[in-house]
């Protein structure tokens, strides 16, 4: 039976409780609120393998090298001081001639005045053509030498083409730190170039080895000549 006060049939079902909404996270909601910052571009990927590491190495030290300033490390040419031995030789020789003219009577001393003249002549015209007929500049990157008195040639060579530097002096070019300066290099125009009468011989031969080889570090770039 049913009860009278209460109208629904008794196999009804019971009401299921009411939904409620959830208590939002603060945190949570703070965190879903904020923009996610900008990566910004795709970074460009680097190289992975040793070889386009170091490609990649020869280009940013190209691209240096084409804004860098030439300066010049020295400047000479032939120097008196290499001379010294023709002179002294040329001294003696005149007084062997005037000495000869004293004891051979055909050989008079006008003739050994004329003799002695055109030796002197040649020689200062020896020393002149060498003196103004060569000149020799250094740079940071090149070397440079200048031929020709009337006409004048210039070549160049990159020092980091120059494979060998070396030097030589007689007895007496020591004695006045003067000597000659052999240079090898890679150059088409000038594979050998041999410098004479060079004051400070040592030193500037060591300039030139010393920028050759920073030039090749620099670069890094190592050339071995067999």
């Amino acid at each position: 039976m049913t009860d009278p006060a209460n109208p629904s049939d008794e196999n009804a079902s019971p009401k299921a409780p009411a939904q409620t909404d959830p208590v939002p996270d603060p945190l949570s909601s703070a965190a879903s609120s904020t923009p996610a910052p900008d990566s910004g571009p795709a970074a460009k990927p680097s190289a992975t393998t040793p070889r386009e590491r170091f490609m990649d190495e020869i280009a940013k030290k190209r691209s240096l090298d084409d804004h860098e300033e030439e300066e010049t490390l020295w400047e000479g040419g032939y120097s008196p001081k290499a001379m010294i031995g023709s002179w002294v030789g040329l001294a003696i020789l005149s007084v062997v001639i005037l000495v000869a003219a004293g004891l051979i009577e055909q050989f008079t001393f006008g003739i050994a005045l004329i003799v002695i003249a055109v030796l002197w002549i040649m020689v200062g015209l020896n020393y002149a053509a060498k003196r103004l007929g060569v000149q020799y500049e250094l740079t940071s990157q090149r070397f440079i030498h200048k031929t020709g008195i009337l006409t004048r040639r210039t070549d160049r060579i990159e020092v980091i083409d120059i494979s060998d530097v070396s030097y030589k002096q007689g007895p007496i070019q020591r004695m006045f730190k003067v000597g000659s300066i052999s240079i090898i290099s890679t150059d088409k125009s000038d594979p050998e170039l041999d410098m004479f009468g060079i004051n400070n011989v040592s030193e500037v031969a060591g300039l030139i080895d010393d920028i050759r080889r920073a030039e090749r570090r620099r670069r890094s770039i190592h050339i071995e000549q067999n």
